[in-house]
């Protein structure tokens, strides 16, 4: 019983600092284009000198 006293706050803290990082994510637009990304390495008019 004494584990679950420090267990469930750890576990809470986590699930909020990983609820503020995608937060974070989205905020800062990691997630707007997820295919443009895939379609870029494909452009072949980028040639490099």
């Amino acid at each position: 019983m004494n584990a679950f006293i420090f267990m469930l706050p750890a576990a809470i803290g986590l699930a909020l600092a990983g609820l503020a990082a995608l937060s974070w994510a989205m905020k800062s637009g990691q997630f707007d284009d997820p295919k443009g990304a895939a379609a870029r390495i494909l452009d072949e008019t980028d040639h490099p000198s």
